[in-house]
């Protein structure tokens, strides 16, 4: 447990955080970090086809009116409202009403603080001050979409209603998010008159009804707590305010909490994103506290996560064991651990999961500098991330199902699922995760072509090349004086080999998988690194079926474009052997097997078409 003295001292510290934290020029960082990622606004994607996923999803945020956004609230507050309400679970009358504006919040936020846009800026105002006023209107510190009365059940009933915590959860974390990005005062305002709502609702509550209203064990729990946990860890690292500290503990379900600390696997029956958005609470309070046993919970919860649950891409979820809803006979559940290849319903990998895993993965890794959590950050990032959006269209999927034959069921755009709120937000995000540093070095883990400027030291750094269909990644470093630092490379796992070419001159280095190479030298401007990967292809079988796998060439999935189901001969060995690259581009595979031919392509690449992941050898 942390001393009084060692809490002292770190509220000193997220107090002197909270005086810059208006200034978008400053994000709150957190002490235990040993490697901190770059600010928002440091890190910019480049034309690329990355940068084109972005640009869809900006498409998307900037077609949402604010009077349509802000219509359930208004209606809510007893607000005059003429505006046509938004569809799908943000219509009138659905409990998870106003969930969606939260992520939309988030994602203008960190879009503008990374950007000029006049006419998205005008809008964020417009449905900033819009909530603003209905929170007014309500006049205790009470906003959201739907009525009070709806706590009131929950409370009584500990259920009967549709997780009123959880939309409200993004509805804070989405004002917080605006205060950080870009220092809008009556966003902080606002996220702290609804904490002090909800600190006066707890009040009011026995340790025993807190307990059981934050005990989720049964499927698709109406009474989910969304990151309630998170939002207030991430508001006490800004606000300094022991209060806020106080309330995030409230939503820590010691029940779910002590068996991780212990490293007991209890995921099996619960429902996914229910529980994994409570291990990025348990994050974010060892990123605000520095007590150990979070840190024991969320670093035990992702190795039980990707030893006995993950898919070969990192995500999860799906069929639950004891079936007693709709949903759970396919989807959004954790199964028994290490057992998958009878699990590939088409409802797995609900895409909330998937962004809430790699958030996870992206904490740990800040936390240790480990190379396993980058391998997983890149495997997520290209294989179970930017899968989920339509290459055309832009619009998302709810799951992302990887037997065989399957396809993407992508959501219209006027259905606002969770997952739609979810994917907009970490599209606007895309820009994380390639650059890390600290005082002495800075951290390549993604190879996404970007422009970095290390504003502590003046440097700007860009990426270019055609990684991942190309095996290529090149720097450029530009910087008005010299300045030496250690530019430590990613390489991961799947590498079978790597050279790195600084100025033209091939180095001396060591490229062991799962691991970074380290070049320390005194930069100048206009330096310039290679590094040229070797691929080969792999295949990641299930736990429980050697003969049940998944084909990657490098670091990208490889699908089977098909109708059918994926059946083939012989063992793993001849399935590698008949396996060639079709073209130069990077983007077309061939496989013979059998007397058969067999076409693949990236994950990322496949829109609507029919396709299969898992293909199982059957010789008989």
């Amino acid at each position: 447990m942390m001393t009084g003295r060692r809490l002292l001292l770190m509220w000193v510290l997220v107090g002197a955080v909270q005086v810059m934290a208006g200034n978008k020029d400053v994000v709150p960082s957190s002490p235990v970090e040993k490697l901190k990622p770059f600010n928002n606004r440091e890190v910019e994607l480049a034309e690329s086809w990355v940068k084109s996923r972005e640009n869809l999803n900006l498409a998307f945020l900037k077609s949402l009116e604010a009077d349509r956004l802000l219509h359930n609230f208004r209606v809510t507050a007893g607000l005059l409202s003429d505006a046509k309400p938004l569809e799908g679970w943000e219509s009138p009358g659905i409990g998870l009403r106003g969930h969606f504006v939260g992520h939309w919040l988030s994602a203008a936020a960190y879009w503008l603080g990374r950007n000029d846009d006049e006419e998205l800026s005008r809008r964020l105002k417009e449905v900033v001050d819009g909530l603003e006023a209905c929170q007014q209107k309500h006049g205790n510190g009470y906003l959201s979409a739907f009525p009070e009365s709806d706590f009131d059940v929950l409370e009584t009933r500990f259920g009967g209603v549709w997780a009123p915590y959880y939309t409200l959860h993004k509805i804070m974390q989405g004002l917080l998010d605006v205060y950080v990005q870009t220092g809008n005062e009556k966003a902080y305002a606002m996220v702290k008159d609804m904490a002090a709502y909800v600190e006066g609702r707890m009040e009011k509550l026995t340790p025993d009804r807190i307990a059981r209203i934050m005990y989720t064990v049964d499927a698709n729990p109406s009474n989910e707590a969304g990151g309630m946990n998170e939002v207030l860890y991430g508001l006490y690292r800004v606000s300094g305010d022991p209060r806020h500290l106080a309330l995030a503990r409230l939503f820590d379900p010691e029940w779910f909490l002590r068996p991780l600390v212990l490293d007991q696997d209890i995921l099996s029956g619960l429902h996914a994103n229910t529980h994994i958005i409570l291990v990025n609470g348990f994050a974010a309070c060892y990123a605000a506290t520095g007590e150990e046993r979070y840190r024991d919970a969320t670093e035990n919860f992702w190795d039980i996560l990707m030893r006995g649950h993950a898919y070969a891409n990192g995500t999860s979820s799906g069929p639950r064991p004891n079936v007693v809803t709709e949903t759970s006979l396919t989807a959004e559940h954790w199964g028994d651990a290490g057992h998958l290849c009878n699990t590939l319903t088409r409802g797995i990998a609900e895409s909330c999961v998937s962004h809430n895993t790699q958030r996870l993965s992206a904490s740990l890794f800040s936390w240790t500098g480990n190379p396993r959590y980058a391998d997983a950050y890149m495997n997520m990032f290209y294989n179970a991330v930017l899968p989920v959006q339509s290459v055309s269209k832009g619009e998302y999927v709810y799951h992302l199902p990887l037997g065989s034959p399957r396809h993407k069921a992508f959501m219209a755009a006027n259905e606002f699922k969770c997952c739609s709120g979810s994917c907009l937000e970490a599209f606007a995000k895309l820009n994380s995760g390639i650059y890390y540093h600290n005082d002495t070095a800075l951290f390549v883990n993604l190879y996404v072509p970007s422009k970095l400027n290390w504003t502590e030291r003046k440097v700007q750094v860009e990426l270019s090349g055609g990684f991942p269909q190309q095996p290529v990644a090149e720097f450029t470093v530009s910087a008005k004086r010299p300045s030496a630092f250690c530019l430590n490379l990613f390489v991961p796992s799947w590498a079978e080999g790597a050279e790195v070419y600084v100025n033209g001159e091939k180095q001396a280095v060591e490229a062991r998988p799962s691991s970074f190479i380290g070049i320390s030298k005194e930069w100048n401007d206009g330096d310039r690194v290679r590094l040229e990967f070797r691929y080969g292809f792999r295949l990641q079988s299930m736990p429980d079926k050697e003969a049940m796998f998944a084909v990657f060439y490098g670091p990208m999935m490889l699908v089977f474009e098909t109708g059918g189901e994926v059946i083939l001969k012989g063992d793993k060995h001849s399935v590698l052997n008949g396996l060639s690259v079709d073209g130069t581009d990077g983007t077309r595979f061939l496989l013979r097997n059998g007397g058969n031919n067999y076409r693949l392509r990236p994950f990322f690449d496949m829109d609507g078409e029919s396709y299969g992941v898992y293909a199982t050898i059957r010789n008989f």
